[in-house]
């Protein structure tokens, strides 16, 4: 059955399956090729009649991950020129008002798309909630350093397509000003700047970053990735020189020059930069609501399938320390806590620790209430205890406090049994959506689906209420942890080796 919703551009046509109607591919911006390659995002064009809303709509230009991740992140290539698109998923009828969320898919900034099965958005409006996931230009068109076009122009994009929902969004049922952007990986990177960019207030008031914390480069830095390109093509380093070039080779010379680079390993990549304009040098707080977190072992994505875990002998993580100038103090610590593992365990537990969880863990620091609220005393709860058990606890023992944006931490846990992945990168993404049909590649076929409702459950309650059901971060440093076949919460875990890090 099809239905029809009204935007400002003109009328589509949408397809209704139980209960939920979907409208795939609506152009949020004009297609960003021909004389708009390498600008900032134009207004879609209108359109006469009722333009069918069916199908996926083209995909932004990119290569698939390199192998072994080819085969657990899939990459889905829709082909066509108009690759600023959306996709709104919504409960069909009803009345409106519905709270929103906005999904911003991860991959480094050069990879992924929102036709992948996995972030169907048919879950969310089943219980409630307007969905809507966005394409952005990824890799050299999106966020490469030029000196004759606009930086962050990804960034651009996802924010046109943030002012095409408050636009837009009453028409599927939505609320304007009941927003919430969420995103993993670099789509949590992104939202992060989007908390703080001026171009971007108002726009949502909650955001749900997971598995990538607050990170900007400079201008200079941000740069290398289309300097050595430059190099390989044998053109300036320009915009108006790489327009010039063939699409198939610019994504073959981006592969060679970024492909194998990795979050925990390095390399030259792509990045949101500071240009005291989108991304501003020092940002104002935000004053949005936060749900932040990662995965146990985020490192074991890109450490076991490559095996290089096993390839760190002692002597690499030494130099690997030495390297990164890591006080000795703390390697012994993560050393001592883990008698057992591997040298390639150590260092991808550190790195983690350093570059992601560390980061969310002091992001989630500098926004507590300028009043602390008094904690109970010692010994009053333990140091693992449900969620219920928390909520038990009498707000009297926590005092009073002045309003302020929310924040709250999650830590998954659960270990998929594929390739000896454990809890790592990407994972929760099939549990969030409740799509874990479509994340086999990563959960196997056995994942927990009372696992997937909490999780889930949690998501749409934070949008919908702004309270994913357990404690506001605070001085005891409550951090709710989704395992199978028992999640609740743990007080500061592993606090002394985050600590160390300071």
């Amino acid at each position: 059955m099809h239905t029809i919703a009204s935007t400002r551009q003109g009328k589509v046509r949408g397809r209704v399956r139980n209960g939920v109607a979907a409208y795939l591919g609506i152009p949020y911006a004009a297609p960003p090729f021909g004389d708009r390659r390498f600008g900032a995002p134009a207004p879609a064009e209108p359109w006469e009649g009722v333009r069918d809303a069916l199908e996926f709509g083209p995909t932004a230009p990119q290569r698939p991950y390199r192998s072994p991740l080819d085969q657990l992140i899939p990459t889905l290539d829709v082909p066509g020129d108009g690759c600023l698109n959306l996709n709104v998923w919504t409960p069909e009828g009803g009345d409106g008002g519905r709270p929103v969320m906005v999904w911003i898919h991860g991959g480094s900034l050069r990879n992924g798309s929102t036709a992948l099965p996995l972030y169907d958005g048919s879950a969310f409006a089943r219980d409630g909630v307007v969905l809507v996931s966005v394409n952005y230009r990824l890799g050299v068109e999106g966020f490469g350093v030029f000196p004759d076009a606009p930086d962050n122009r990804g960034l651009l994009d996802q924010i046109a397509a943030l002012r095409w929902v408050r636009d837009n969004i009453a028409a599927f049922g939505g609320d304007p000003d009941h927003v919430t952007v969420f995103g993993e990986s670099a789509g949590a990177i992104s939202i992060a700047a989007l908390t703080t960019s001026p171009h971007a207030q108002g726009q949502f008031r909650r955001a749900i970053l997971q598995s990538g914390p607050p990170h900007t480069v400079p201008r200079g830095e941000g740069a290398r990735a289309v300097r050595s390109m430059a190099k390989e093509l044998g053109v300036p380093a320009t915009a108006e020189a790489f327009a010039a070039v063939d699409r198939g080779r610019l994504l073959d010379v981006q592969d060679t020059v970024v492909g194998g680079a990795d979050p925990t390993g390095g390399g030259p990549g792509f990045h949101i930069v500071v240009d005291d304009d989108v991304v501003p040098a020092d940002p104002a707080p935000t004053s949005v609501d936060l749900l932040l977190g990662a995965n146990r072992e985020e490192y074991r994505l890109w450490f076991v399938p490559t095996g290089t875990v096993e390839r760190i002998s002692g002597l690499t993580l030494r130099l690997a320390l030495l390297k990164f100038r890591t006080p000795g103090r703390v390697a012994r610590l993560y050393r001592a806590s883990r008698p057992g593992a591997r040298p390639g365990e150590i260092l991808g537990e550190m790195a983690t620790d350093m570059l992601l969880r560390g980061p969310l863990n002091r992001l989630a620091d500098s926004r507590l209430r300028a009043s602390t609220p008094q904690a109970p005393s010692a010994g009053s709860i333990p140091e693992t205890a449900s969620a219920a058990a928390f909520d038990a606890i009498s707000p009297d023992a926590f005092g009073s406090a002045p309003q302020a944006p929310r924040t709250f931490v999650y830590e998954f846990a659960w270990r998929s049994p594929v390739m000896d992945l454990g809890a790592c990168h990407a994972l929760e993404i099939g549990f969030v959506f409740d799509t874990l049909r479509s994340s086999e590649e990563l959960t196997g076929t056995d994942a927990p689906q009372p696992l997937a409702d909490a999780m889930h459950r949690a998501w749409v309650s934070f949008a919908t209420t702004g309270d994913p059901g357990w404690a506001e971060w605070s001085a005891r440093r409550p951090v709710m942890v989704f395992d199978d076949p028992d999640s609740g919460v743990v007080f500061a875990p592993r606090d002394e080796e985050l600590r160390a890090w300071l």
